[in-house]
């Protein structure tokens, strides 16, 4: 049994003295009877979220259950306790039943146009059966699919949207008749209104919102994940490919120069907005609190960027918070976050079902 004293931040207008972990699950009655208990001090959060992640995957492509582990373990005890895996060729259903492991909430594998994507990553097909292959993913995967929405088009040598308009529609429909939600890979402008009026429910990286399609998200409530620590390698990605594709290389610096401007004009619409890391590709694993910090430098409020990650994006996921009865997956800090956000990067504890893991 343990206790959890000092502050319990349930929610953003909810901060609680205390709670018992018992079973497993967390109460705020005090348990009657109790002897043998594990007080455990500081301030309390739910079990933070890593909205875009990959396990199970790295630059190269799919790796081996030893490194998936590795790859959970890092975000576990960075304080990540739930996943949403936005896109993976790995099977790692196996870690659902580690104990030890954070929750994954599952995309399947990326659905991409035929050579316009990470080589080794995705499906690569032609549009006449991204219909089959999202139906596919939706019963493979955790209530979500995965589509590749624009890449570099090296006829045109700049970003381009990946699929005809029909396809997409017809595609999300589908998904939709099969419970699964439906998210995109989005670096450029033009893929996102097409996308967004075929029903889809949430956008990545998202970094070619404007003034014009801001307002369509807002209006539909389309969630965006920004990945901002991803986007911090687009000049990198730039100088790489602008002998071969100067017009892209130049698109993908323009992109950047505006990435927090962008975000912060998306949340003062209302566009819900949630963290997430991007790793898994080329990125490492366990930085779940250095994209809550970018969120607050793109502007948003310290209640906003915490709830990107805890509250408001178990909320959005289906996955309960600090609630009674809930399963206790939960993070212990020295001091309030509120006060300096960068006190996620520091866990003193973290609990996963129940148990003291760090």
């Amino acid at each position: 049994m343990l206790h959890l004293k000092g502050r319990v931040l349930v929610g953003p207008d909810d901060v609680r003295d205390e709670l018992w972990v018992v079973g497993g699950r967390v109460t705020f009655e005090r348990p009657a009877g109790a002897r043998e208990i594990t007080t455990v001090r500081g301030w309390t959060l739910p079990g933070l979220v890593d909205a875009h992640c990959h396990v199970g995957l790295d630059a190269h492509g799919p790796v081996d259950a030893a490194t998936s582990e590795k790859q959970a373990l890092t975000d576990r005890d960075a304080g990540t306790l739930l996943i949403r895996d936005a896109g993976s060729p790995s099977d790692t259903r196996w870690i659902d039943d580690r104990e030890d492991l954070p929750r994954i909430i599952r995309a399947g594998r990326h659905i991409a146009r035929t050579k316009r994507y990470i080589r080794n990553y995705a499906h690569e097909i032609e549009p006449e059966d991204l219909v089959a292959y999202v139906a596919q993913e939706a019963r493979r995967g955790d209530g979500w699919v995965k589509l590749v929405g624009d890449w570099l088009d090296r006829s045109t040598g700049d970003l381009g949207f990946c699929w005809p308009r029909g396809a997409v529609e017809e595609a999300i429909a589908e998904a939709h008749r099969l419970g699964a939600r439906v998210t995109a890979h989005c670096f450029a402008e033009e893929s996102l209104a097409p996308l967004v009026e075929a029903g889809i429910d949430c956008i990545e990286h998202a970094t070619g919102l404007t003034e014009d399609t801001i307002p369509l998200f807002a209006e539909r409530g389309v969630a965006i994940v920004p990945t901002l620590i991803n986007i911090a390698t687009f000049p990198q990605l730039a100088a790489g490919g602008e002998t071969k594709f100067p017009k892209w290389a130049d698109h993908m610096r323009r992109l950047h120069a505006r990435r927090y401007d962008t975000v912060r004009a998306a949340y003062d619409a209302g566009v819900p907005i949630y963290a997430g890391t991007d790793a898994g590709g080329s990125l490492a694993h366990g930085l779940v609190a250095q994209e809550v910090a970018e969120l607050r430098k793109a502007g948003l409020p310290v209640e906003a960027a915490l709830s990107a990650t805890t509250w408001g994006a178990r909320d959005w996921l289906g996955r309960p918070g600090l609630t009674e009865g809930a399963p206790a997956d939960l993070v212990v800090y020295e001091s309030d976050p509120r006060a300096d956000i960068r006190v996620l990067a520091a866990p003193r504890r973290v609990v996963l079902r129940g148990r003291v893991i760090g």
